[in-house]
């Protein structure tokens, strides 16, 4: 059973980092899509960014552009979330998810991935 944890979380002040790791078990990390996703308190899950199997492909969605960088460690069987220039906005819990190992490309939907983290929480406040 694959299993997913996340590390890494915490309170920051805004334009401040943090950089998120998700630590992948019983099973091979390369077989796998990866996407991290967050939930602010009151809100519906929302997609932050996602990995192709290999890393060369990466999407992120647009409030996260330039401040955010996915990656992935295959061997280490980890994938990153690097966070820059947090705002309060970014607020919430993070997670990272993995789809079947057929599935070849990103999905935006979170009911497509199988497997969950339990969650980091980050904080941005002063």
């Amino acid at each position: 059973q694959l299993q997913l944890v996340e590390s890494g979380g915490g309170l920051v002040q805004p334009g401040g980092s943090l950089r998120l790791s998700c630590a992948v078990s019983g099973g091979s990390l390369d077989a796998r899509v990866i996407a991290w996703f967050r939930q602010a308190p009151g809100k519906e899950r929302e997609g932050v960014s996602c990995i192709s199997k290999s890393g060369a492909s990466t999407n992120y969605v647009d409030p996260m552009k330039g401040r955010f960088t996915i990656s992935r460690d295959n061997a280490k069987n980890t994938v990153y979330l690097q966070m820059n220039s947090l705002k309060s906005d970014d607020t919430g819990v993070y997670y990272c998810a993995a789809l079947p190992v057929q599935s070849a490309r990103c999905v935006s939907r979170p009911n497509y991935y199988g497997y969950w983290g339990q969650g980091t929480q980050v904080t941005v406040s002063s």
